[in-house]
């Protein structure tokens, strides 16, 4: 069954070709000289798993979709059921308006208006800019409520490199502290890697990996905080601003985008780890008509 609705929009750049999807402000597909670096998404088709997609005003899940804001209970709605939390924000099923559009960029829009558990009005843009070695992402929040508002972002692609399977990448995360949680998904606490599955310090085989892991404090080297990396030696790059503090590692042998399940790894930039309107970890509060801006990127270098 299609689920997609809304535009696909192709901004070009050298030999970066990037699609966006307006539903979701999702990545469809990005190619550097005819090699994949994200999961494609066909036309017509709708992410599986969160492929791709904008994640506003919170990433990640909030735990049983209940937080308080200046003592009163908020509760929001409980969009993963199976374990009880609201999940990835509020935009996931949202068609963004065009903003702008040139030859290498897109931006697109869309208003989270006041509901459920969430007493704000923001309005969210999100600017994909095609470059010669992969992507740039700015993530932009205006805050058109008369008080304060927290916020967090993220995105959710799933990475490759090439056609050939992810099986055989390596994955790499600069980070020294993991977010322990619980059956459900939801954080404990902050502990470190050191001696622990949980360190890709020095990268590990995909092969070798079974993640659904926040990652705090990562630390950025030549202005990247992860990185996957073929045999043949190219590499796909994460890129995120100073102020994005954690990413999320997720793998899973039960990808079904486009057919068939195969192994698939997403590498999450946020802004804020698992349940921060709860802890208030991360979380950006934006004054009454401010606007934050924040970015991360891909970049990829062949093995040449």
């Amino acid at each position: 069954m299609s689920g997609e609705i809304g535009q696909r929009i192709t901004v070009r750049s050298g030999g970066t070709e990037l699609v966006v999807g307006t539903v979701a402000a999702v990545i469809a597909s990005l190619t550097v000289d005819g090699v994949h670096l994200t999961e494609p998404i066909a036309e017509g088709d709708a992410p599986v798993m969160c492929n791709g997609i904008h994640l506003s005003p919170w990433p990640n899940r909030v735990r049983d979709a209940v937080w308080s804001y200046q003592g009163a209970e908020q509760k929001l709605d409980i969009t993963e059921p199976e374990r009880h939390t609201a999940l990835h924000g509020l935009l996931q099923f949202t068609d963004f308006d065009v903003v702008e559009q040139t030859d290498d960029s897109v931006t697109l829009g869309a208003f989270i208006p006041p509901q459920h558990g969430w007493p704000f009005a923001l309005d969210i843009e999100v600017e994909y800019r095609a470059v010669a070695d992969g992507v740039r992402v700015t993530h932009r929040a205006t805050n058109r409520s008369a008080v304060a508002a927290p916020y967090a972002t993220g995105s959710h692609p799933y990475l490759r490199i090439g056609d050939g399977g992810v099986e055989e990448l390596t994955v790499t995360v600069s980070s020294a502290r993991y977010i322990a949680v619980d059956e459900r998904l939801n954080p404990i606490e902050t502990r470190s890697v050191e001696g622990t599955r949980f360190d890709l310090r020095a990268g590990v085989p995909f092969r070798e990996l079974d993640l659904d892991t926040a990652y705090a404090d990562v630390e950025l080297v030549d202005g990247a905080s992860a990185w996957l990396t073929a045999p043949d030696g190219s590499t796909l790059a994460l890129l995120q601003d100073a102020d994005w503090s954690y990413s999320q590692v997720f793998t899973t042998d039960l990808f079904n985008q486009g057919g068939g399940r195969r192994a698939a790894v997403a590498v999450e930039p946020m802004t804020a780890p698992p349940d921060a309107l709860n802890s208030g970890e991360g979380l950006i509060w934006i004054e009454p008509g401010a606007t934050w801006s924040g970015s991360w990127g891909l970049r990829y270098r062949s093995a040449g």
